[in-house]
């Protein structure tokens, strides 16, 4: 101890009133629960948003409304990059609408285009071959392209 003048008649107090606790305890809930939520966040966002399938099945339908309704430039944003810079906002329906109606999706199988998971979803028009529209999911499932079937 050390002896002196002090601020008060008492003394020093010990800074600390006794051993510190233990907190691995806590810190194993904490990182443990964080672990636990990552896994079932992989696990349940398929669940959520749905497989790829569905995705491109939903883009692809949303897709077509847009351009049966000539909002244009829903669809136009609903395109990939590559596509955009070849095509201009009012040229879109002149080069994905085949018919004379509303086309309906009629199939989902997966692709690969450049080594990149993608979607090959089958639209058939009435009163016209059916086409097949090329859905890649870059930053969510975007339209990248069409090809008529036959």
């Amino acid at each position: 101890m050390t002896s002196g003048p002090f601020l008060y008649d008492e003394g020093p107090e010990p800074l600390h009133a006794g051993p510190g606790r233990s907190r691995r305890g806590l810190l194993v809930w904490v990182f443990g629960g964080t672990v636990l939520v990552a896994v079932l966040m992989v696990v349940l966002l398929p669940l959520v948003r749905g497989s790829a399938a569905d995705q491109s099945r939903e883009v692809v339908q949303v897709f077509l409304a847009a351009l049966d309704k000539g909002d244009n430039e829903t669809a136009y944003q609903l395109l990939c990059e590559k596509e955009r810079a070849d095509l201009a906002p009012d040229a879109v329906a002149g080069r994905y609408l085949a018919g004379s109606g509303a086309g309906t999706v009629a199939s989902v199988v997966d692709a690969e285009v450049d080594g990149d998971p993608a979607e090959l979803v089958r639209v058939d028009w009435p009163g016209a071959p059916s086409t097949e529209i090329t859905v890649v999911n870059a930053d969510g499932p975007h339209v990248c392209g069409v090809t008529p079937e036959g």
